[in-house]
């Protein structure tokens, strides 16, 4: 069975030494002229091939079938179930098709239609043992010289800072949507200036349980230059380093997914990457008692060509580490962000060895060392997660931060631009040097102790044998004052914010080449000014319920409405099921196919995501079901004709519902939703102040704003006349709109993520009945799930939802 779009596969059967007959007669294609295949029945396959879904008219039968695209399926299904099967797909409308059948015989057949079969092969011709290969490789010594910085800490932090391993990504970040599915615990994004040095990722297994998932990544592909086995192992120990800030219950939790690159054929090659496997498969992970079930390899990172002569680009041999496990609670996650009354400390598993071979300092100089960092022993990476697990357990450390590129004073520096504070540290005791102390990337990290827990960390720390890998450096300080002290001497005293713009500064360079160059200046100048931090204030109080006296009851049906491409309705239906309603998930094919009406719901909500992949323009394909659809359309105007029920549109389900205003009373007036004026997506934790207005959502919640999930590239509102975003605030119909972090609207960006007019964000009819929203108040329904939240509201005693849930339980209320 292959369902979806293009190819890949061979047949699953082979995997389970089956044989298999399969017609070609029945493959879709959507080209009668292809090719034939060379070696086999031509005609026959171009007659066979005419249905395969293929964005590629001219691919020639062996393309189709060999081609390594990743949107194509096969399954095995039981013969009993294949209409069921069957039945799914058409009403999600996912092309498949029924290619044939396993059998027992050790034989793989493709039928071919009025001819020999394309394909008819033994079995163990494909799966047979193949032969042990030998493999002969020489050592090639590096080509490292001892590195030489004639620069002070400030110019070779200034360079450092522009590297791109170590600089600012929030332009590659803002693109994706990370908050889809409304279960993201934490994603890149750090504190109320939402600034991007997160050390790993957390989701949530679930809406109604705090356990969840972390996820982070290890890689040190330059120091494979000098030594491929500290590569690999230290490529290993940042993936752990970075988990430590989750809350995961034992080291063996964690498992790892090992992805290998390499040009083994080429001299030296081949011995650096066995020297870096067995470092780690043989050595280091049983050593951490961690298992490596799955992995990858890319055997050929070499590319050549001839131009002036041959040319060819080989990359060093590099391991890039994905370490994921299971968290307990995702409250209890740590961030970079400094709170700004503990004292900070480094934990330095190079106990002062400060190497610095393969560093990003020596990048920036075109220089390599001589020596790199290096995990010396495996004990004390054990011992650093024991030792900063119960720490973080009992609330001694308040901040953390992974020492990986950039060295300590990077480190620092992100901490400092996530909280918008300053620091003053002494980096005496953790190498020989004061470049050393600042840019060598020893495996460890900084934390911010809490005030009076310093002895029970050093205990922590003395109980798993590294005290003396903990070294006390100094603390944060209010406002923008940076200073660094070595032996006894200033080596850095700066400010802030010029730090903070170099570091972002190849962000915004790449931004500007790609998306509107007015809204990227905007951004850059203003970045971390007060008005961009993200606040919080509330008229109500969100740990009441105002749906409780409701629950018991019968619950009303409503119905969560989605179409192909929508891919937001697990988290809607999530927060109308929390707010007791009984959340039914409805397809538009069962609309449209008579298994389902709208006479069977009080409510309608569709769901966010890229109906029909927004070819049409973001919603119109979807409206156009309901418009152009007689039975749909007078479905549709008898629902909202009906004085009991409600309509709510968020993110697509809002460019959907915009488009039919026409058709619901009391919405004259509303936008249509065109391209956002940065010309780009935008993924974004946003500030949305709810407006008076007759809204059934935001009764009582007029004046607040708080933190809202943004996804979103089409939201901008346009009006038919140039009056027409103050003609509907005059008349009530906005409910929501962007601010700033003093809560007033604004037409900033990114504050106002889109550019609409008098940062119109949510629409309202007249008897507030149905809304339109572009941002995703269903996605962060739990304060767990928002990037940024007041500390007190992810606490363990604080509500599990997020004061957002008040809207679903205004619609409960309403409903009666």
């Amino acid at each position: 069975i292959i369902p979806s779009a293009t190819t890949q596969h061979q047949p699953t059967e082979s995997c389970a030494g089956r044989g298999a007959t399969l017609d070609l007669r029945k493959i879709p294609s959507a080209d009668a002229g292809l090719s034939p295949m060379e070696s086999c029945a031509g005609r026959a396959w171009r007659r066979g091939q005419r249905k395969i879904p293929s964005a590629d008219a001219g691919l020639s039968p062996m393309e189709l079938w060999c081609n390594e695209a990743q949107e194509r399926y096969v399954l095995a299904i039981a013969p009993e179930r294949l209409a069921a099967f069957g039945a799914m797909c058409e009403r999600e409308r996912a092309p498949w098709v029924a290619l044939g059948v396993a059998q027992d015989a050790t034989q793989l057949t493709l039928a071919s239609q009025g001819g020999p079969a394309a394909v008819d092969l033994p079995l163990p011709v494909l799966l047979g043992k193949m032969p042990a290969k030998q493999i002969t490789a020489q050592s090639v010594a590096p080509a490292s010289t001892p590195l030489v910085i004639a620069d002070d800490i400030a110019t070779a932090l200034h360079r450092v800072l522009g590297l791109p391993c170590v600089a600012d990504k929030t332009f590659l970040i803002t693109i994706g949507d990370r908050t889809v599915g409304g279960l993201t615990a934490r994603d890149q994004f750090v504190g109320p200036f939402q600034v991007p040095v997160a050390d790993y990722g957390m989701t949530l297994s679930g809406f109604f349980e705090p356990c969840g998932e972390a996820l982070a990544m290890g890689e040190r592909p330059t120091v494979a230059l000098l030594d491929a086995a500290a590569s690999a192992r230290l490529c290993i120990a940042e993936a752990i380093t970075n988990l430590m800030g989750a809350p995961i219950a034992a080291l063996s939790d964690i498992k790892m997914s090992c992805n290998w690159m390499a040009a083994p054929n080429e001299a030296g090659e081949g011995v650096a990457l066995y020297r870096a496997v067995h470092a780690v498969g043989m050595e280091l992970a049983p050593a951490l008692g961690i298992a490596i079930p799955v992995g990858k390899d890319s055997m050929s990172m070499k590319t050549a060509w001839q131009r002036d002569g041959a040319r060819a680009v080989i990359a060093p041999m590099s391991l890039v580490a994905t370490g994921f496990a299971p968290v307990t609670d995702v409250r209890r996650g740590l961030t970079p962000e400094l709170r700004g009354d503990g004292r900070l400390f480094v934990i330095d598993l190079g106990r002062g060895q400060a190497r610095l071979g393969g560093s990003a300092l020596a990048q920036v100089y075109q220089q390599l060392g001589t020596v790199p960092p290096d995990l010396d022993d495996a004990a004390l990476l054990r011992g650093m997660f024991a030792a900063v697990r119960a720490s973080c357990d009992a609330g001694s450390i308040t901040a953390y931060h992974d020492r990986s590129d950039g060295g300590t004073i990077v480190t620092l520096l992100e901490m400092a631009f996530a909280a918008n504070r300053g620091f003053v540290v002494d980096l005496s005791a953790i190498g020989a040097s004061a470049m050393a102390a600042c840019f060598a990337e020893e495996l460890g990290a900084v934390i911010e102790v809490a005030p009076g827990h310093e002895t029970a960390v050093r205990d922590a720390f003395a109980k798993h044998g590294i005290a003396d890998c903990l070294v006390a450096i100094g603390h944060s300080v209010d406002g923008e004052s940076i200073t660094v002290q070595h032996a006894g001497q200033t080596v850095l005293a700066t400010t802030r914010g010029p730090l903070h713009q170099r570091w972002s500064a190849l962000s915004y360079a790449m931004a500007k080449r790609r998306d509107d160059a007015a809204t990227i200046d905007e951004e850059y100048a203003q970045r971390n000014a007060p008005a961009s931090q993200r606040t919080v204030q509330l008229t109500f109080d969100h740990a009441v319920d105002v749906a409780a006296p409701l629950i018991g009851g019968a619950k009303p049906r409503v119905a969560i409405l989605r179409e192909q491409g929508v891919n937001g309705h697990f988290e809607m239906a999530a927060a109308f099921l929390r707010a007791g309603f009984d959340a039914v998930d409805v397809h538009m094919t069962d609309l449209l196919d008579g298994r389902r009406t709208l006479s069977e719901f009080r409510g309608m909500v569709a769901c966010g995501g890229f109906s029909f992949g927004d070819v049409l323009g973001a919603g119109r394909g979807w409206a156009a079901s309901f418009r152009y659809h007689a039975a749909l359309r007078e479905q549709f105007g008898t629902f909202v004709r009906r004085p009991d029920t409600f309509i709510l549109g968020v993110c697509n389900g809002c460019q959907m519902v915009t488009q039919l205003a026409d058709l619901i009373p009391g919405a004259e007036g509303w936008p249509q939703m065109v391209r956002n004026q940065s010309e780009q997506f935008e993924a974004r934790l946003s500030l949305l102040r709810i407006e008076p207005s007759p809204s059934i959502f935001f009764r009582d919640m007029a004046g607040s704003w708080l933190p809202i999930a943004v996804s979103h590239g089409e939201g901008r509102a346009q009006f038919a006349a140039a009056t027409g975003a103050d003609a509907l605030h005059a008349s009530g119909g906005v409910s929501g709109v962007y601010v700033d972090g003093t809560g007033a609207p604004t037409q900033r960006y990114p504050e106002n993520p889109n550019g609409s007019p008098r940062a119109i964000a949510a629409v309202t009819s007249r008897d507030g009945r149905f809304t339109a929203m572009m941002p995703h108040p269903e996605r962060v329904q739990l304060s767990a799930t928002m990037s940024w939240a007041p500390a007190a509201w992810r606490s363990g005693t604080a509500p599990w939802h997020s004061p957002w849930m008040r809207m679903f339980q205004n619609a409960r209320v309403w409903v009666g």
